[in-house]
């Protein structure tokens, strides 16, 4: 497809249509526009938001102080025909039409020039990489990079698909004022500063984990996860789907294991599962978001709810008690039963079915009464039932000791950078992500008086889930290894969306910094000062967030973070202890 003409921040992109500008007279309604506009803008104050505010940071970025754009209640999104991208630029449209209360049509094509416009361009050029971020282009951007040309008279984002294309709207949803997010018109300028923006991941797996067993989530409220991933450029959500305390999804071969084993939580709460409808509309909300769902199912341990429904899959054949406390380890399906083997490869099947996505989660951590080598075998048996199903095997870093498995990918929750096992999977052949517990594991505490929250792998507030670098975190694992990160958020003390928002902001937007932004960029001083700018905009969109003493939040009486999240409904006796 033709490529789109670079731009630089001084002069705009190029015309396309040189015949129709030269000899087409603007009409006087054109005219008057224009003149308002102009006079307007020398009588305004500057954009509210700076070029470089964006989180995470983006990779360059020109900023350009004399092009800044404002848009006209006229203003037309203009995109390629292809249909992934029509579909960004119609999340574009839905994102920016409540809080400016504007019609903002969409139409075709990209190529076309006129004042008042959002231009969203596909381009599949390949090339050498230039060096100066006035001048990059889309052939360098990969498959989720986006360039962002911002002048006087149009906003342009160019991308290779239409991932990078929604990751551009993400970033111009940033430089927009905070009001943005409002549900309802706002009287706002909404203006967005001038230059040019290019960007790029620095890993490719960026995501979340939302524990749905110790406490259920229905589809809406892990739908709200999707969006608050999505608007930070993450791309993965992990969903833990089954453990001690209940079974999340149907099964059709297996029935009972909702209808029994679905039916409890931590705390003696009602529990619930996702039909198979329930799934696939989360599977297929999330990849409108160009995020993969990754489903999890915890084996050889963390299994009771699955043994109370079916107790000829437990060692003596006798089903436990349902189990609604937060202790771990003292579960596992009978690894010397075929019938076991029968209940994994009809439940992963099922469940690969049912994922678009290339990932199957098997679990495989803290299975401590399977020990040596039944616990191998189990897992090297359940790494060949996910090659069968079509997908790609991941787990908790405990199968490093099983053989690899192509494309095996292990997720490492250690507190030591130090893990000679893990390290040797690595050189034969497995892939990581990287979720250390002392600074990813979203379940932790801010601080000791945090309401909700464990503190067994310390305490981790913005700053310490922000310092520390992937790459070079784990002792004996090179970079090129590591396929990204991921910050988990187990439930056994949160109960609601309100609390599941609490701990998720404002670390969830410093892990994505830490998976999105170049090592160059990372810098706590201006991370923090960027990070601030935020608060008015989830205080806007309604989202629930920890006002962390460490962050500079703006003193507007009417943003100014609470801090206050409704009352838990958990057990308050429940252990602290490590849990998956």
């Amino acid at each position: 497809m033709p490529t789109t003409p670079a731009a630089s921040p001084e002069t705009g992109p190029e015309p396309r249509d040189q015949v129709d500008v030269v000899t087409r007279a603007p009409a006087a309604a054109e005219l008057a526009r224009a003149a308002t506009q102009a006079a307007g803008e020398l009588l305004a104050p500057p954009a509210p938001v700076r070029l470089a505010d964006v989180v995470p940071a983006p990779e360059r970025v020109a900023p350009d102080g004399t092009a800044d754009f404002t848009l006209p209640e006229d203003a037309v999104i203009r995109v390629d025909a292809d249909q992934a991208a029509r579909d960004v630029a119609g999340q574009l449209a839905e994102l920016l039409r409540p809080a400016t209360g504007y019609p903002l049509p969409v139409t075709g094509t990209a190529a076309a020039r006129q004042d008042g416009l959002l231009v969203l361009a596909l381009s599949g050029v390949t090339g050498a990489e230039p060096t100066d971020a006035a001048t990059i282009g889309a052939e360098t951007l990969g498959d989720e990079g986006y360039r962002l040309d911002v002048t006087g008279t149009e906003v342009r984002i160019t991308a290779v698909t239409a991932a990078g294309l929604f990751h551009g709207v993400q970033t111009l949803r940033q430089l927009l004022p905070a009001t943005v997010e409002s549900a309802t018109p706002v009287a706002e300028r909404w203006v967005v500063p001038g230059g040019t923006i290019v960007d790029r991941p620095r890993f490719a797996y960026r995501g979340a984990m939302l524990d749905v067993v110790r406490h259920f989530f229905p589809v809406e409220d892990v739908l709200r996860v999707i969006d608050h991933l999505a608007r930070y450029k993450l791309n993965h959500l992990h969903l833990h789907l089954t453990d001690d305390q209940g079974w999340r999804i149907a099964v059709d071969s297996w029935p009972k294991l909702t209808e029994v084993g679905g039916a409890t939580e931590v705390g003696g709460g009602p529990g619930g599962w996702y039909t198979r409808d329930d799934y696939r509309r989360i599977v297929r909300y999330a990849a409108r978001q160009h995020v993969t769902v990754v489903p999890e199912i915890d084996l050889p341990g963390h299994t009771n709810a699955a043994l109370v429904a079916y107790p000829q899959l437990a060692p003596g054949k006798t089903a436990p008690p349902p189990y609604t406390g937060t202790e771990v380890g003292f579960s596992y399906v009978d690894p010397a039963d075929e019938r076991t083997y029968e209940f994994v490869a009809d439940v992963l099947r099922e469940v690969a079915a049912l994922t678009p996505g290339p990932w199957l989660h098997i679990g495989g951590d803290e299975a401590f009464k399977v020990k040596g080598d039944a616990y191998t075998g189990f897992v090297e048996r359940a790494q060949r039932i996910v090659a069968t199903t079509g997908k790609t095997v991941v787990g908790w870093h405990q199968l490093a000791p099983a053989a690899h498995a192509e494309g095996r990918l292990l997720q490492w929750w250690g507190t030591n950078g130090d893990d000679p096992v893990t390290a040797d999977a690595v050189r034969r052949g497995a892939q990581l992500i990287l979720s250390p517990a002392n600074h990813a594991y979203l379940d932790m505490k801010y601080a000791p008086d945090t309401p909700i929250g464990h503190d067994w792998a310390g305490l981790i507030d913005v700053r310490r889930a922000y310092d520390w670098d992937p790459a070079t975190h784990l002792a004996g694992v090179p970079a090129e290894a590591v396929l990204g990160v991921e910050a988990p958020l187990w439930t056994e003390s949160v109960t609601t969306l309100a609390e599941v928002e609490f701990m998720l902001f404002p670390r969830l937007p410093a892990v994505a910094e830490l998976c999105w932004s170049p090592r160059s960029t990372h810098d706590w001083a201006t991370f923090r000062e960027r990070l601030a700018g935020h608060g008015p905009r989830w205080a806007t969109a309604g989202i629930t967030f920890h006002p962390s003493p460490e962050v500079p939040w703006p003193t507007d009486d009417r943003t100014r973070p609470t801090g206050r999240i409704p009352a838990q409904r958990t057990d308050p006796n429940a252990a602290d202890t490590p849990a998956h």
